[in-house]
């Protein structure tokens, strides 16, 4: 299965804000800090997951 940098970095970015925000929602607000944590939270997990290059495929050919 071929995944894009793109759609990683994404996926990263939506579970990291999801997190950080439900972690907020415990005391039903969100404060001025906490929404920064998250979208901190959010731009971390996008900057580092795009870093992180993808594994390359096993080359395909007769074993040896």
């Amino acid at each position: 299965m071929k995944i894009s940098k793109a759609w990683k970095a994404v996926v990263a970015a939506v579970v990291a804000g999801a997190g950080t925000v439900s972690t907020a929602l415990a005391d039903d607000t969100i404060t001025a800090a906490e929404g920064w944590a998250a979208g901190l939270a959010v731009l971390a997990a996008l900057g580092f997951t795009w870093a992180v290059p993808n594994k390359g495929a096993a080359p395909k050919g007769p074993e040896a």
